[in-house]
């Protein structure tokens, strides 16, 4: 269940906050690698198999996992002479992932290039700065799991990726979902991306 772990069943508390000792456990919410001497939290678990602790960036639990890091730091669940960040500054992280979560737009929708940097995942092609780019998703598969990646694609892009197999976005309904999920989207901007966009069916 855990790795580097010596204590006893009966010795296990809740929560532990330490470096982590290899890099070697892997984070439960981002699922990186966490790094030798980074700090993360404990969150123990009795399973089929034992009981072990599950390890998360202290940062990472902090936005997803604000309750177990405010119990671990009711309980200081560290041993006396490691450092960890003030409690605040880790509500602080919990406060900027909830507002961003609450400002995310869910595909598809419209936005302007803020870069050159970017490229159409269509046509391998760079999107101008300034120009339409349509946000879709596409099916990535991990292992059994199926998830959604949102790709950036030219307005004369769109027509051909939503007939793709691996596309997530429905045909039908489109313009509407594009008008009310694209922030601050007037009636010349839907003219003008639509007309990109050019026939559908």
């Amino acid at each position: 269940m855990t790795e580097e772990t010596p204590e006893t069943e009966e010795q296990l508390a809740p929560y532990k906050i330490e470096e982590a000792r290899s890099s070697r456990s892997r984070c439960r919410t981002c699922r990186r690698k966490i790094d030798k001497g980074k700090l993360r939290l404990g969150v123990l678990l009795e399973g089929p198999y034992g009981t072990g602790y599950l390890w998360h960036h202290l940062t990472c639990a902090a936005k997803r996992r604000a309750d177990d890091v405010e119990a671990a730091y009711e309980e200081r669940a560290w041993e006396p002479d490691l450092e960890v960040p003030p409690i605040e500054e880790l509500r602080k992280l919990r406060e900027k992932a909830e507002e961003a979560k609450k400002n995310k737009i869910d595909p598809p929708y419209a936005e302007r290039a803020p870069s050159d940097r970017s490229k159409c995942k269509h046509c391998d092609e760079k999107i101008e700065k300034g120009a339409y780019r349509v946000v879709l998703l596409r099916e990535i598969r991990f292992g059994n799991q199926v998830r959604g990646m949102p790709i950036n694609v030219h307005p004369r892009c769109v027509a051909a990726e939503l007939r793709a197999e691996d596309c997530l976005v429905e045909l039908e309904g489109f313009e509407e979902a594009v008008r009310t999920n694209t922030p601050n989207f007037g009636d010349e901007d839907a003219v003008e991306l639509f007309a990109q966009i050019g026939e559908l069916e």
